[in-house]
C-alpha cells in the first residue's frame, strides 16, 4: 500500500500518454503549434505499463489515461488489454475531448475500458469553434451517443467561462441529465499557457445559475475526488470542480505520471520526481523506487491561492500533466 506523509491511501494514478492534442482551447494551449511536440520524447507504452504493474502490485486500484488527446495513440487499445489482462480488478478510465470516440468506443470496450470522461464546454457549434478552434461538437456528441450505445459509464467535464459559455450551464445539465449522465463543471485553472483574455466563473456563480431551475442539496458523504457533489430533488447527481479551494486536498488520493516520465504528486505544485530513466530501465525495483519518492514528496494541499500575484500562477502545462 502507498501511504504519504500525511496519511492519505495513494491508490490512483493519472497516466498523460501524449501532449498531441487535435483541439487548441482557450484555457489549455490556444497558440500551441501542432507540431511542437516530438513524440521521440515520449516514454513507450510497453514501459508505462511495467511502471503501471508495479503501482497495482503497491495497491493501486484507479488508473486514468489522459494527455493531450490519448485516443491520438493508435497503440492505446492494445496498451489498455495488457493492463486489463494483468489485473482483472484495476478501474480504467479515460479523459478525451471525444472527436474521434465514435470510431474508437467498440474497440476500447473489447480492450477493457471501464468508463469514460468526455470534455462538452458548450452544445454550440460556434462556440466549441471559440473555445477549442475545432468545429468538433458533432464529433463529440456522435462519441457520447457511441460511448453509452457500448455501455460506457460516463462524465462529462464542462469548463465555464464567463462571457463564453457560463449562459449555457442550465442547457449542458439539461443534455447530461437527458443522457442520464453525469456532468461536472470546472472551475478554469489560471496556467501560463492559456489564453490571457478570458476569465473563469466560481463555484458560488455556478450554483446560482442552476438554482433558477433546480432545487438541489450537497451531498454529504464523504467522497474522495476533487469534485463536490450536489443533488436535485429528481435525484440526479451533478458536481463541481473548484480547484481554488483546497477541502478536497485531505482526501486526496492521487498523482500523475506524463507521457515524458515524470511523477507529479500534484497538478498544482511544481515538485515533481524525474522517473524516466526507471521507467527505461523497467527495472521493478526503481520503479518502486520512484513511485514511494513521489508518494513520499506529496504536499498536504495545493498552492491555489487567490492571495498570488499573477506571475504566480502555474507554470505547469496541463496538456503535459494531463490537467
Amino acid at each position: 500500500m502507498l501511504q504519504d506523509t500525511f496519511g492519505r491511501t495513494i491508490d490512483y494514478i493519472r497516466v498523460s500518454v501524449t501532449k498531441q492534442c487535435n483541439f487548441r482551447c482557450q484555457y489549455c494551449m490556444p497558440n500551441t503549434p501542432f507540431d511542437a511536440f516530438d513524440k521521440d520524447e515520449y516514454i513507450p507504452l510497453d514501459n508505462v505499463l511495467e511502471f503501471l504493474k508495479v503501482g497495482i502490485d503497491q495497491g493501486i486500484k484507479k488508473i486514468r489515461i489522459t494527455g493531450g488527446e490519448p485516443l491520438l495513440r493508435k497503440d492505446l487499445p492494445e496498451f489498455i488489454a495488457k493492463l486489463r489482462e494483468y489485473s482483472k480488478d484495476v478501474q480504467l478510465v479515460l479523459t478525451t475531448n471525444g472527436f474521434l470516440l465514435q470510431k474508437s468506443a467498440e474497440i476500447l470496450k473489447k480492450a477493457g475500458l471501464d468508463r469514460i470522461n468526455i470534455s462538452l464546454d458548450s452544445l454550440k457549434r460556434e462556440k466549441i469553434m471559440q473555445i477549442s478552434k475545432k468545429d468538433g461538437l458533432n464529433n463529440v456528441l456522435l462519441g457520447i451517443d457511441e460511448a453509452l450505445r457500448h455501455g460506457f459509464g460516463i462524465k462529462i467535464n464542462s469548463v465555464i467561462l464567463k462571457g463564453v459559455n457560463d449562459d449555457e450551464i442550465l442547457d449542458l445539465m439539461e443534455y447530461a441529465k437527458s443522457k442520464n449522465i453525469s456532468i461536472r463543471f470546472i472551475e478554469y485553472m489560471e496556467n501560463i499557457h492559456a489564453s490571457d483574455v478570458i476569465l473563469g466563473v466560481r463555484e458560488k456563480d455556478i450554483l446560482e445559475k442552476i438554482a433558477t431551475k433546480f432545487k438541489f442539496k450537497i451531498l454529504d458523504e464523504q467522497i474522495i475526488g476533487p469534485a463536490k457533489l450536489y443533488q436535485c430533488d429528481d435525484g440526479y447527481i451533478f458536481g463541481i470542480i473548484a480547484p481554488h479551494n483546497d477541502d478536497f486536498c485531505q482526501t486526496c488520493n492521487r498523482i500523475r505520471l506524463t507521457a515524458e516520465g515524470v511523477i507529479c504528486p500534484c497538478l498544482y505544485y511544481q515538485d515533481s520526481v524525474d522517473a524516466r530513466s526507471a521507467l527505461m530501465s523497467k527495472d521493478p525495483k526503481e520503479i518502486k523506487k520512484v513511485l514511494e519518492q513521489a508518494v513520499f514528496n506529496k504536499p498536504e494541499k495545493n498552492q491555489w491561492d487567490e492571495s498570488m500575484p499573477k506571475d504566480k500562477i502555474s507554470a505547469r502545462a496541463f496538456y503535459h500533466t494531463g490537467g
